[in-house]
């Protein structure tokens, strides 16, 4: 069935119905989740939506599946050059260029983020000296044009959760306040300069939040929490500077470097707000966070904070078991021991009295 899925699907690709080649390999991937191939396909298929954080999380998948793969690194690198992470795209290159010496595409690309990373250091250097010569010389002023029309602003759409940021002098911190949000609907993932979250809850429209993000992370060092109300996302900066904004900004070239020892003996943390009041928000959190820890639960409820607790605190091998037992056995048995778990299918274990029906 994963056969018939993937041949379909490269015949849409090839017949360039690219959204019907997405789905149908996302099909496929579902029946058969340890397939590289499936997962390097599909991220070429997301390279020619422009779903590039996604093209990226379908490579590295893809790698992680068959690191000799040589056609990954190079949808990987693809991707990461559209998103202008030249130094990303030209590590994966050359790690596909060893594997596949004979193949041309990968030297010529390897030359291109050459160029652009020397480029982007010759802007930048540009741009610092162009900035101590306007403190110099006073800039003529410029006579604006009225014969021009007035720009026409179109106002964006609204998005289904309101988000903001703060910063400390090595993380940013991203709430996205997300009310009653159950953790299986919530997905985030991490690339270099990229935050990829996604939030698919019943009964709800889907919503997707994807910057490019104004400073390089460490992916391996990020993390998040769901709770009742928000989904908090803590993101380790890879260098400590200040971050004007959470996206990306060509207008802010030169990032101002934060002194660790000043900034955490003087200054806190502040969230962005229009109030003249200041408002003590690190009390706040403490206070959310020790009144969701002492809450009274009771029934069903108790017993899901009792999970979310041993999930939050658990290793990676513990939260994958977890996962794994409530997915496989619809949600009839949930088990920690990934030495058990991941050795074979998990079946169904129903409450006496009742059976287990597929849908």
């Amino acid at each position: 069935m994963a056969s018939d899925l993937e041949t379909k699907a490269k015949e849409a690709f090839i017949d360039d119905h690219f959204e019907l080649a997405l789905d149908l390999y996302s099909q496929a991937i579902e029946l058969n989740p340890k397939n590289a191939e499936l997962y390097a396909d599909r991220a070429q298929a997301n390279i020619k939506l422009n779903n590039l954080p996604e093209a990226v999380a379908d490579a590295n998948k893809a790698i992680e599946l068959d690191p000799s793969m040589s056609k990954a690194y190079l949808r990987k690198a693809t991707a990461c050059m559209k998103l202008e992470e030249y130094q990303t795209a030209k590590a994966a290159l050359e790690i596909g260029a060893a594997l596949a010496p004979g193949e041309s595409r990968f030297s010529k690309l390897i030359k291109e983020c050459e160029e652009r990373i020397a480029e982007e250091t010759g802007d930048l250097q540009k741009e610092m000296l162009e900035e101590v010569t306007t403190n110099v010389v006073p800039a003529k002023e410029v006579e604006p044009n009225k014969d021009l029309p007035d720009p026409v602003t179109v106002a964006p759409p609204k998005p289904a959760y309101r988000h903001e940021f703060y910063q400390k002098p090595d993380e940013v911190v991203v709430t996205i306040f997300a009310k009653g949000i159950p953790r299986e609907c919530v997905s985030v993932d991490y690339g270099e300069q990229i935050l990829s979250v996604a939030i698919d809850a019943p009964g709800k429209d889907a919503y997707r939040f994807q910057p490019r993000l104004f400073g390089k992370i460490i992916p391996d060092k990020c993390r998040y929490d769901v709770l009742s109300t928000k989904i908090e996302i803590r993101l380790a900066k890879a260098e400590s500077i200040q971050w004007a904004y959470l996206e990306f900004s060509k207008e802010v070239s030169v990032p101002q470097r934060v002194n660790v020892s000043s900034v955490t003996t003087i200054q806190r943390p502040v969230y962005p707000s229009s109030k003249p009041k200041r408002v003590d928000w690190d009390k706040l959190e403490a206070q959310v966070k020790k009144e969701e820890k002492d809450e009274k639960l009771d029934g069903d409820a108790a017993l899901n904070k009792f999970f979310r607790d041993i999930y939050k605190d658990a290793d990676e091998d513990t939260r994958r078991a977890m996962k794994k037992s409530f997915v496989e056995s619809n949600g009839t048995v949930l088990s920690t021991n990934w030495k058990e778990v991941g050795a074979k299918k998990v079946e169904g274990s129903p409450p006496d009295g009742m059976e287990m029906k597929k849908w």
